[in-house]
């Protein structure tokens, strides 16, 4: 099998029900995993949307959630994983809104993409202090065996 990222709330390329935005209960979607490679020693989760702050004219990636050192022992996130603080081991970084913890999809205009980024890294890494996502994929460098993805969609209601 190959190393595969998804959601039983939503499939690649479909829209994300509201409940995991701002115009639901914004809490975080689940998430499963299979087969990280050979010499995996820890995952690496981001969550960013490249169309900020609109699709048509894109000027910067918002970063939603950002989990690190995620044992090989667990094989997925449950829905609200991301609004309580992580199990032992589990580091959170701080989104683009400055805080640690799963922000959902609040797209100020139009369709966005949110790219869910599940990295296999070949190192535990130390704990950054609740880095940025630049600082996090600094410490990543090198150290990526493989990434899996999972897109999901959101338009607000009414826009």
């Amino acid at each position: 099998m190959t190393f595969s990222l998804t959601s039983a709330a939503f499939g690649n390329m479909e829209p994300i029900p509201s409940r995991y935005t701002c115009e639901g209960e914004d809490v975080s979607p689940p998430l499963s995993w299979t087969s990280p490679p050979a010499g995996t020693r820890s995952l690496v989760l981001i969550v960013d949307d490249p169309d900020a702050p609109d699709p048509a004219a894109p000027k910067f990636t918002w970063v939603h959630w950002l989990v690190y050192n995620i044992p090989l022992s667990m094989s997925g996130l449950e829905e609200g994983a991301g609004n309580r603080p992580l199990p032992d081991g589990l580091l959170g970084g701080r989104g683009s809104s400055k805080k640690t913890g799963y922000g959902g999809p609040c797209p100020p205009i139009g369709t966005h993409r949110y790219f869910h980024k599940l990295y296999a890294l070949d190192i535990l890494l130390p704990d950054l202090a609740a880095p940025e996502k630049e600082k996090l994929l600094e410490a990543m460098k090198g150290h990526v065996l493989a990434e899996a993805v999972l897109v999901g969609t959101y338009r607000k209601a009414g826009h």
